[in-house]
């Protein structure tokens, strides 16, 4: 019997060959490794409310799920999606032709730009971004195009520059890709900063796509506006939503688009291909998830800012530069006062340095160089967890 012959040829098609393990797999092995503290990758470690725990518990007991669901959605869900958008920001959508449930919003954003996209089409992005819409516009065969949001140190914020979002815009591009609040750099743009894209977006004829996975998780002053309410935009948006950031449960992969009848249709012509359907059972938990009082919402929003808070103290006790998030929950920070430029080295070696993991800022941009010198933290995690971590990155400090 012969071995199987090796090919000239790489297994990994072309389009995918740039990106590889993610970065947040490395560094979560690293932390296992080393002991760690992870403050790398974006998830909770304690769990979302008992009682949508108990409501997935009870939709399974029942049989509700546990085949193929609807493809759109279960209705419950659906349905609830379209309560919340009206009730949060008084946008009205039709739950059986406006609604797409996905597996998470990972695959709302893949199956979107799969659908919408032509080879050579060109899509702008805000870097930044989350490391798969690249690896999601590459599928697609279309031309990512990013503009940079610029660390503004005094404000400590990162800043978009609209000059530049519209000069990025060419006769090839088809859609805007923005993401608010975002990440990795917790800026959440402003209405003024909306409104300008939404008019250049309706100047050019472009569709939109908006990730607000995060719109639950704004801090101080800052205000949640879906592009979708802005004028012009609700005929040519999709907008991203999911259960995973707002009630704590990312395993569940539960997200979804809301979005005319003629772009649900599309993407849900990509999205069947993918996994068909997902997550039965949990539908109907976040059916009721979404459903919670407001006070809900709030106690989290303040659980979240106190954490934000309570790092945010740490890492500048440490030594970094800090640009406090007025969304999300990450924190991102500058590392040259620490006496260091690269980030993917700084990383690698913090669990050894000082037992803590955190995320390079580089890879979320096309222009390496632009994001070096920026190292993310999460802080998603318990009290104490977070106490720990900036006694332990003192030792950076000494």
């Amino acid at each position: 019997m012969t071995g199987m012959t090796s090919s000239a040829r790489p297994f990994l098609n072309r389009r995918l060959a740039e990106f590889g393990t993610t970065i947040f797999a490395e560094m979560s092995a690293l932390a296992v490794r080393t002991g760690s503290i992870n403050l790398g990758q974006g998830f909770p470690d304690t769990d979302g409310p008992e009682e949508v725990r108990e409501a997935a518990v009870r939709a399974l007991r029942d049989g509700r799920g546990n085949q193929y669901p609807p493809g759109p959605g279960v209705p419950e869900l659906r349905t609830a999606i379209t309560a919340h958008q009206a009730r949060r920001y008084g946008l009205a959508f039709d739950p059986d032709t406006e609604v797409l449930v996905t597996a998470g919003a990972t695959e709302a954003i893949a199956a979107t730009l799969l659908a919408l996209l032509e080879p050579g089409d060109e899509v702008v992005a805000l870097e930044p971004y989350y490391d798969s819409y690249a690896a999601c516009v590459a599928m697609a065969g279309a031309t990512r195009v990013p503009v940079t949001l610029r660390p503004d140190p005094e404000h400590a914020r990162f800043r978009l520059d609209l000059d530049e979002l519209r000069d990025a815009v060419t006769d090839r591009t088809r859609l805007l890709l923005i993401n608010t609040p975002h990440n990795p750099t917790g800026t959440v743009l402003t209405r003024e900063e909306l409104t300008a894209i939404a008019e250049l977006a309706v100047e050019r004829d472009l569709l939109v796509v908006t990730d607000e996975v995060y719109e639950h998780l704004v801090f101080d002053e800052a205000e949640h506006v879906p592009l979708a309410t802005l004028p012009g935009m609700r005929e040519r948006t999709v907008t991203i939503g999911s259960a995973g950031k707002t009630f704590s449960f990312t395993g569940w992969k539960v997200g979804w688009i809301t979005a005319p009848p003629g772009l649900v249709a599309a993407v849900r012509s990509a999205k069947q291909f993918l996994t068909y359907v997902s997550s039965g059972p949990f539908q109907y938990a976040v059916a009721e998830a979404l459903a919670l009082p407001d006070s809900y919402f709030d106690a989290f929003r303040a659980d979240m800012l106190a954490k934000r808070d309570l790092l945010a103290a740490g890492l500048a006790e440490a030594g970094f530069s800090v640009f406090r998030p007025a969304g999300t929950y990450f924190i991102t920070t500058d590392i040259r006062p620490l006496g260091e430029s690269d980030g993917f080295a700084f990383c690698r070696s913090l669990p050894e340095r000082a037992g803590v993991v955190a995320i390079p800022n580089a890879v979320f941009y096309d222009h390496r160089e632009a994001g070096a010198p920026f190292v993310r933290f999460a802080f998603c995690k318990q009290a104490s967890v977070l106490e720990e971590a900036a006694t332990r990155l003192k030792a950076l400090a000494g």
